[in-house]
Formats: structure tokens, sequence, C-alpha cells
């Protein structure tokens, strides 16, 4: 029994690392990697460039309950005439993997941590990640420091990026903040145990909720969709878990957003040149026109913005149940994102999803490549030293990023639709209510509406598109290749 139980998270573990290979992803680090990692022994301090103390500041993260490898900590400072100070500071992963080196060549192959459902296979190796590199409760650390300077109207008044030295006071977790935040649970207990932090994060928070309103107000879209997280027990998927956003994702998600953007023009003041995070204008705009019209909403003929958000935010209002199946589906009519190089007086296009041109990610280093791309970029403007790459390696460091970011997804989706397998092999036959994902010459997909899972449309695909409401019968599963298998049936009135 015992040798069943642990079979699913096995099973899993090695059709993840399968995927890794067979998308071109490294799953292992190398012994020269290894052998690099042995001579780092410590956090990296200050090497006498002058930083900055603000360990005296109450800094926190907010990440996931089971994140280690904490990338960011915030902190906020009441100022005169309703305005807040938001401090954003960034683990200096660069401190410690230099370009070049052995760590920095797997970081670059793989461009990001990949996380499956059963595995994590980190861009960093632990060490480093979830411990040296690692804004870890209770530590010092040498970071990047984004501050911001918001008005009553949660506009940004202006932003600095300088190098600093942090302190995390307490590591807290986005369910038990946001229970907390929306006044539906206690105050979680790291939060009471510091003076004055309570006060701090309902300072951050409501400085968030105005950056928020105002970027929303500027045509950055309300977009929810639910994430499936599989819960195991004993090894043994149990079933899947919806991730919902948050008050806590929403803090984290408006500061980190605002902080690209000035990381990005501090780029482009300095005249150097940056990464860039674009989703040009959708793909099928005209499509999206269309199910606005099913919803008895006029949208104009060609892309806007600030036109869609007012649509998503009076569907959410009218009917909110459903809100994250049509999210989905905008999502997918969107199109995906990519990254490009941007020189200094450049032209390249904006996000349309944040309603932002310049956005260049850079509050993930211990996680995503390109964010350390940032960080070396940055500091070398900081310190009034030529730029560390090339316009040409930047452009091939983009497509590349791109590319490997495009396969990481296909593995956790895989990983993920194998785990969704395993739950529901036993299900054969049963019928679902779900809504039209993807349908293009490839294929046609279907997520249900009961359980977060994805799957192929492979009889019954004719007249359909995205975001139609069809009902299925799961006809077949595939654990080792992920397939979930669906065919359209008539909807059975009762």
């Amino acid at each position: 029994m015992d040798q069943h139980i642990e079979q699913h998270r096995e099973i899993l573990e090695r059709i993840a690392y399968a995927a890794m290979l067979e998308r071109g992803l490294l799953p292992e680090f190398s012994k020269e990697d290894l052998a690099e990692l042995e001579r780092i022994e410590a956090p990296a301090h200050d090497s006498g460039d002058s930083l900055v103390d603000l360990t005296d500041l109450l800094w926190v993260s907010i990440d996931n309950d089971d994140s280690l490898d904490l990338d960011q900590t915030t902190t906020a400072e009441e100022m005169p005439e309703g305005r807040a100070k938001i401090y954003v500071a960034v683990a200096d992963v660069d401190a410690l993997v230099k370009k070049g080196t052995k760590l920095d060549g797997h970081a670059q192959h793989n461009t990001t941590s990949v996380y499956t459902a059963a595995k994590i296979f980190p861009m960093l190796p632990e060490k480093l990640s979830t411990n040296l590199t690692s804004l870890n409760y209770d530590a010092d650390r040498v970071s990047m420091v984004i501050e911001m300077i918001i008005n009553p109207d949660g506009s940004l008044l202006k932003g600095s990026v300088y190098r600093a030295l942090t302190h995390n006071y307490a590591k807290l977790a986005y369910n038990s903040m946001a229970a907390w935040l929306e006044g539906n649970g206690p105050i979680p207990e790291e939060v009471a145990a510091v003076d004055g932090l309570a006060a701090n994060l309902r300072l951050q928070d409501a400085t968030a909720q105005l950056m928020k309103k105002f970027r929303h107000e500027h045509g950055a879209l309300s977009l929810e969709t639910i994430e499936a997280k599989a819960v195991f027990s004993d090894g043994q998927v149990e079933s899947l878990e919806k991730e919902e956003r948050n008050r806590a994702k929403d803090l984290i998600e408006n500061f980190m957003v605002t902080a690209n953007g000035v990381t990005a023009r501090f780029l482009e003041e300095n005249h150097f040149p940056s990464l860039r995070r674009v989703v040009r204008v959708p793909k099928r705009w005209e499509r999206i026109v269309k199910i606005a019209a099913e919803h008895h909403y006029d949208l104009p003929k060609t892309p806007n913005s600030k036109a869609l958000e007012v649509f998503l935010i009076k569907q959410k209002e009218e009917d909110p149940e459903p809100f994250p199946d049509l999210s989905l589906t905008i999502i997918k009519l969107m199109g995906a994102g990519e990254y490009m190089a941007e020189m200094p007086q450049g032209a390249v296009p904006g996000h349309f999803g944040l309603a932002v041109k310049d956005y260049a990610h850079s509050t993930a280093p211990n996680r995503r490549y390109p964010d350390l791309i940032t960080h070396r970029l940055l500091k070398a403007a900081l310190h009034d030293e030529p730029v560390p790459y090339t316009n040409a390696e930047l452009q091939e460091l983009a497509a590349h990023c791109t590319e490997a970011e495009d396969a990481a997804n296909k593995v956790e989706r895989q990983v993920g639709k194998s785990a969704a397998a395993l739950l529901l092999k036993s299900h054969i036959g049963e019928k679902y209510e779900g809504i039209v994902t993807g349908a293009a010459q490839k294929g046609t997909w279907v997520r249900l509406l009961k359980i977060p899972v994805e799957g192929k449309l492979v009889q019954g695909t004719q007249g359909v598109d995205v975001g139609d409401r069809i009902h299925v019968q799961l006809i077949d599963v595939n654990v080792e290749k992920g397939y979930i298998d669906f065919k359209r049936i008539k909807s059975s009135r009762r």
C-alpha cells in the first residue's frame, strides 16, 4: 500500500525531469556548477561602495506560504500632504553570481525557476536562492532598493534606485495576510510580534489600493484567473486547489509593477539599454469585441485598454462568479508576452495588459534571469561603469529568455495536467460544463468550470471558439503525456 501511495509524486517527478530535457532545459546542476557553489560561503556584504543602511526600517517579505526564495521585501513611510513613501528591496543576486560564471551559465540557459506540481527546478542552487541570496527572516542583506513617492491619487511622484543594507523583520504569507487585511482573519502572529508593523502594513495596503485604482483608471486590466495547485497526501494527488487573487497579492503586484517601471526609466534616463517585458496589441481584438457584444457591451473596433478595462469592471460587478473564466478568455486572446531589448531612445512597444510603456523585470532575480540582467545594468549605471552587455547580446538574450520561459511554462502545464490526469483517471465517462480557452489549427482546448482542469476537445470541435461555454464528456487521460481528452455533448436539461 505504501509503495502505491508514494507512486504519484514519483511518477510526476519523473515526468517533470523528462519534460525539462525534452524542452531543452537543464534539470540538474553540473559538477562544475556545484564546485563553484562550494566556494561561495557567505552572503554578500558591504564592499565599501557606501551602501545606505536601512536596517532600521520595518521590512517584511510577503510571498506564498511555502516560498523560501525571497526576492523582495517592502516597507512604507507616511509623508506630508497625504503622500506615502514605498520602498521595495530586491535581493542583490549579482553580488554573488557574477556574469560569465558557471552558475550564471546555468541560470542563463534555463532563464527561470520551473515550479512543477511535484518538484521545483530552481534557476540557482538552493544554497543561494533560499539562503545566501534570499532576503531571509531576521537577516541583513545587500539589496537593490527602489524608492517611490506615491501621491494621494495613487500616481507616482518620483522614484529612485540605489543599493542598501536591509533587514527582514517578518516572513509573511499571502493567504493569512489577505485574511487580516480584508477583515476575515486574525492579525498574523509575525505582525503582532513587531512594534509598529501592523500600522506599517496598513499603510502599505492603503497605498497599494490607491496605486491599483490609479493604474486601472489608466487602462491596466482587471484580470483574474484561477490557478490550480496539486495537493498531495502521503505522496498521492488528493485534489486540485484553486489559488485565487487576494488583497496581499494585490499589494505586492502593484508595488512590483510600479518598481519595474522606475527601473526601466532609470536606465533610460542614464542612456542605458534595458530588457523590457512586452505584451503587444491583442492578436484577436475582433474576437474580444465579439465577446463583449455577447455581454451587451460595445468595444471600439481598434484595440483600447481603457475601454476593455471598463467592460471588465462592469462584468465583474454584475456577474462575479464566472469572471475568472472571462479573464482567461481575454488573456488567451491577447497573446503571450515577450522580452525585447530596448536601446536608449528606442521605441519598443509597451505592456498592453498593464497599460505601461516602461516595464523592465527587476524584482525577482533569484528565480528569473531577465531580472539578474537588469540588476547588472542598474549597478553599472549607478557606478558610472560601461554597459555590461552589447546591444547584440541583449537582443539575443531577449529572444532566448522568451523561448526558455515559454518552454518552462509548457513543462509546468504538462506536469500540472499529468497531476490532473492522475486525479481524473477514475472519472472517465463523466460529464462537465467547460469554457473554450483555445481554438487554433493545432487544437481546441477546454477548461472545466467546477474543477480547475484544462484538456483537449478531440471530438465536436466544429464551430466553437475561445470564450464559448460547452458541455463535454471526459473520454480519455494519459498520465505520462499529460493528455486529458474531451468530446462535446449536448447539454442535458433536467
